[in-house]
């Protein structure tokens, strides 16, 4: 491993400054990546490297510097980056604390380019905004007024405000007309926090809408400090839009991109980019999962808009890479496209597409290393070696998938951290690994044979195999092998958070132009 090559702070931020591809990783797990990261970082951890890196970072000579906290699972990543075919893997001089003692700007949260990003355009645009205690008197006076929820249906269907309507933000500009067809109809947009209810007002407000439009301030977060009652496992969503009023949207979502200087391509374009070995294309398609699943471009990644705009670090790792957006529609790709082009990526929409085009069917699939060989047992071996006590049962999977439910007597436990793991897991003549799909166990058979000796199996179809099995279940943090780090717990998440979390979250965010300033590197611009 001496053979690593470093990088300091000083070339990766003159890299981010001349805008060079590059993809700056954090190997850690996703909460205390949030405790404490570079602006542009991409959190991929070590645990789920294989399944994530070939579509986050899609081309193999990509400049790509590693990182950790001190933990050594840097050296470790850098190394499977190498098996992988990765030709330039470095490690980040003095990891995370050599980031901060070279004078580099932290960041605390997820997704924060972004969120960032909104608290700019919000500054510099004055997007309009109401308190939750304005809304909440309209509502009661039962003005003229339609609520637009821009977040994920499922995350609408968890908490929503009264009357809301689920509208994803990149179906807004399309949508908005059809369920706000009296231009006196005041919109309200709103998202669990900031950022989606001020890029979707924004959006609204760009592409020329008639409509008086707000953001609701400070979204969910927002109504539940105000005292206010939120609905829960709501289903209202918009309905489909007359062509007219898609013909609208798409000449006014065209004007926009034009504004952000939003590049157009074709299909022969796409296929000249993607051929080249310098530079690294992505392929999304920001209509929604349905409508992909329906029938997709061959290759392209099912991203709806409005969470690509949100989580790009998530799905865009390399910081700039060249970004192509595909809809059916001229709207969704344009209005995506062109706060993508402000937040700094070189981003085109391809335009000479037809339905014959969108021949492929069915859900996105990662692209994965080829799996390793496993001995698998069936459920019923499974169940019977259980009864004989003589077996350990690992789960991998996400850890709120493992306390949701899981097999009964099964330990969770991290593949990162799988030597701390097992120190926790009373010793036993063999092991059995499990996750929901086993796919992500089958890649941690090897690493338990090696530091148990004894023999290691994989449970074929994962624990999906055993509920469709209907064998008996356990729920609970039951077995907790690894500490439950994999998965920040956002304060705009459900419906528990202390309210003192919440106003800190508020706090931070009215805090990001000030640190995006100090920082020096992220290349935004507002229109």
């Amino acid at each position: 491993m001496s053979t690593l090559s470093t990088r300091s702070f000083a070339e990766i931020r003159q890299a981010l400054l001349n805008r060079e591809e590059l993809a700056l990783l954090d190997v850690r797990e996703e909460a205390p990546f949030a405790e404490s990261h570079p602006l542009f970082a991409a959190n991929i951890p070590l645990s789920k490297l294989e399944l994530e890196v070939f579509s986050r970072i899609p081309r193999r000579d990509t400049q790509v510097t590693v990182y950790d906290n001190g933990e050594g699972l840097a050296s470790i990543a850098a190394q499977r980056l190498l098996d992988l075919g990765y030709l330039d893997i470095s490690l980040l001089e003095g990891g995370l604390e050599g980031w901060r003692r070279a004078g580099g700007e932290l960041f605390i949260d997820v997704n924060v380019p972004s969120k960032a990003f909104g608290e700019l355009v919000e500054s510099q645009r004055h997007t309009p905004s109401l308190a939750a205690e304005e809304v909440q008197a309209l509502l009661d006076s039962e003005a003229d007024v339609v609520v637009l929820d821009a977040r994920r249906f499922d995350e609408y269907q968890t908490m929503s405000i009264p009357t809301g309507i689920s509208v994803p933000g990149a179906e807004l500009v399309l949508r908005a007309r059809e369920l706000a067809p009296d231009p006196a109809t005041r919109i309200i947009v709103n998202c669990a926090g900031r950022t989606r209810s001020i890029i979707g007002t924004q959006s609204l407000i760009n592409a020329g809408i008639a409509n008086p439009v707000s953001a609701l301030r400070n979204g969910t977060i927002g109504w539940t400090l105000a005292g206010q009652k939120l609905q829960h496992g709501q289903s209202r969503r918009f309905a489909p839009t007359s062509e007219e009023h898609r013909q609208t949207a798409a000449r006014d979502a065209r004007r926009v991109a034009d504004q952000a200087l939003v590049g157009r391509a074709t299909l022969a374009d796409l296929q000249r980019w993607q051929q080249e070995s310098t530079r690294s294309t992505y392929l999304f398609d920001v209509r929604t999962p349905e409508e992909f699943e329906a029938g997709h471009l061959p290759g392209a990644r099912s991203t709806p808009g409005g969470q690509l705009v949100q989580e790009t670090d998530h799905f865009a790792s390399v910081r700039g890479a060249r970004l192509v957006l595909v809809d059916d529609d001229g709207v969704r790709a344009n209005m995506s496209a062109s706060w993508l082009a402000q937040l700094g990526w070189e981003v085109h929409v391809l335009d000479d597409l037809n339905p014959a085009h969108f021949s492929a069917q069915g859900a996105w699939q990662a692209p994965v290393p080829t799996p390793p060989q496993a001995e698998e047992i069936s459920t019923e071996t499974l169940a019977q070696w259980l009864t004989h006590g003589d077996t350990a049962l690992l789960d991998f999977t996400a850890s709120a998938n493992y306390v949701k439910r899981h097999i009964p007597g099964a330990w969770w436990a991290l593949r990162g951290q799988l030597k701390e793991a097992l120190a926790n897991v009373p010793a036993a003549e063999r092991y059995v690994l499990t996750c929901g799909s086993s796919q992500l166990a089958r890649l941690a058979v090897a690493e338990v044979e090696a530091l148990t000796g004894k023999a290691v199996f994989l449970l074929k179809g994962g624990t999906a195999a055993w509920i469709a099995a209907q064998l008996p279940l356990e729920e609970g943090e039951t077995r907790l092998a690894s500490p439950r780090i994999d998965r920040y717990r956002r304060p705009y998440e459900g419906t528990d958070n202390p309210r003192e979390a919440m106003q800190a979250y508020l706090d931070w965010e009215f805090g990001l132009v000030d640190q995006l300033a100090r920082d020096g590197t992220h290349g935004f611009f507002v229109i």
